[in-house]
């Protein structure tokens, strides 16, 4: 299916969303001349050359070495301002918490990571206290050089606790926790909440290399699986907020459970490992890079988590047709290569009548997608087109517990 350009509008009503088109555009683009807008846009060459000058002047936009030896005079592209603004991302894990500070275009400035059995609001609120200074002096930066303080995390952390040996009482303290209420009294930014497999899948969309495709499927493999849709474009969060939660999706002829989150989790790595070793089960959390130590056991749980993605794709396949199936998690690129082969294979062998076979390609920011993709959240909303919601109403705030995602 072929890509829709994105339109703009020369009446100055709407200035406000030429300008977001020409950012969205650049962001895809990387560089693009007053002429290449233009075409690209159905702008006006006047309008175009009011919001480049606008949008430079705001510090957003720079201006890249001319291009000689055309007829003419010299074009002059231009590309967004990686320093324009920061944000701070962070993750709550159900055994991992992560801070990360991004810029503009997306570079990872700073990051601090830690482990946990399990995350609690205390332990939540010490991490943030003991370390968010840091990690903004980490990335060079002042407070008043950050713009937003996101999160992301699962919905309903006090669920499916007996699934990662949490104690229900403890976990069960999310249910009245007014988690953005709590940061927000702490730092002195706006404060967002994200579903965790949406922001990872706004990772993505955002900050990955261009995909020329209107409507993906993102997994993402972390303890439990999540994940997050695109449609026409844009991340499509959901009525909830946790569109693409694919955890509770059926998979037959698999022992062990019926559910996508019985088989393609990290927790299921953790319980064949534990089998060998306590210590060495929970360093998949740990250990970013090499997994060779865990190979008998990756290699048990790659060929059975393949084989249930594969299932859950065509079901996805069959509700809405999507061009590209996008997979990654929180371990190594060799092992999300693996895994991309290992589902294909499955697609293989499975009965694809009534869809369309989409392309499967590998994510490209593992462990931490989830906190980046939570400090894109302002880029997205207040950079970006959506076409989803384009001169709609706002969709109201997405309430922390709002549905479960594994």
């Amino acid at each position: 299916m072929a890509s829709r350009p994105l339109k703009g509008s020369n009446l100055t009503t709407v200035r406000g969303i030429n300008e977001r088109l020409i950012l969205h555009l650049l962001r895809v683009h990387q560089r693009l001349t007053k002429a290449e807008a233009t075409r690209i846009t159905g702008l006006s060459a006047n309008a175009v050359s009011v919001l480049f000058r606008s949008l430079e002047s705001d510090g957003l936009l720079l201006r890249d070495e001319p291009i000689r030896g055309r007829i003419g005079q010299p074009s002059v592209p231009m590309r967004l301002n990686p320093d324009a603004l920061h944000y701070v991302g962070m993750k709550i894990g159900r055994r991992s918490f992560d801070l990360v500070v991004v810029n503009f275009t997306g570079q990872v400035k700073a990051v601090i990571s830690r482990q946990h059995a399990y995350p609690t609001p205390a332990t939540t609120l010490q991490f943030i206290n003991e370390h968010l200074d840091a990690v903004v002096q980490e990335a060079g930066l002042a407070r008043d050089d950050i713009s937003a303080f996101n999160i992301a995390t699962p919905f309903e952390l006090w669920s499916w606790t007996s699934d990662f040996g949490a104690p229900r009482e403890e976990m069960a303290l999310w249910k009245s926790f007014d988690l953005a209420g709590e940061i927000s009294r702490a730092v002195p930014w706006p404060v967002t909440i994200s579903n965790d497999g949406t922001a990872a899948c706004r990772a993505e969309l955002v900050f990955g290399p261009p995909v020329d495709v209107q409507d993906l499927a993102y997994f993402f493999i972390g303890s439990f699986i999540g994940g997050g849709i695109v449609l026409n474009g844009s991340v499509f969060p959901g009525r909830r907020g946790n569109a693409g939660g694919v955890g509770p999706l059926r998979i037959p002829d698999e022992s062990g459970g019926d559910r996508l989150v019985d088989h393609a989790s990290l927790v299921v790595l953790e319980r064949l490992l534990a089998q060998r070793d306590t210590d060495l089960a929970q360093s998949i959390y740990t250990e970013t890079e090499h997994w060779e130590q865990f190979e008998s056991e990756l290699t048990i749980w790659v060929n059975r988590a393949g084989r249930s993605l594969g299932h859950a794709i065509v079901s996805a396949l069959a509700i809405l047709e999507f061009e590209t199936v996008v997979i990654d998690g929180a371990f190594p690129p060799a092992v999300r290569q693996r895994l991309v082969s290992a589902i294909e294979q499955q697609l293989d062998r499975l009965d694809l009548q009534g869809v369309n076979r989409p392309e499967l390609r590998a994510g490209h920011f593992g462990a931490l997608a989830r906190a980046i993709g939570a400090a894109a959240y302002q880029i997205s909303t207040d950079y970006m087109i959506d076409q989803n919601t384009l001169l709609r109403e706002t969709p109201a705030k997405v309430p922390l517990a709002s549905a479960p995602s594994p």
